[in-house]
């Protein structure tokens, strides 16, 4: 998986796959999900990243959450 941000768009980009999309979905709030020919997700683009806190200009890192570490967040809940 590829995570690109464009700072001047505010959009951020999750790609899955390596391969152009054949069609999208806009879903209401702005996010674009992408698929491809075989119907399977290609991409997510969220529109107004920063305003939605989903990453903050400047920061070189995102969080990734595994399964494990997920299981680790909700011992004591």
């Amino acid at each position: 998986m590829k995570i690109k941000y464009d700072p001047d768009a505010d959009v951020l980009l999750l790609s899955f796959r390596d391969e152009p999309p054949a069609d999208a979905i806009e879903e209401p709030g702005g996010v674009i999900v992408s698929y491809g020919e075989d119907g399977e997700p290609v991409s997510v683009e969220f529109m107004n990243a920063s305003v939605r806190r989903l990453i903050h200009p400047g920061e070189v890192s995102v969080p990734i959450q595994t399964e494990s570490t997920a299981k680790e967040n909700l011992v004591g809940v």
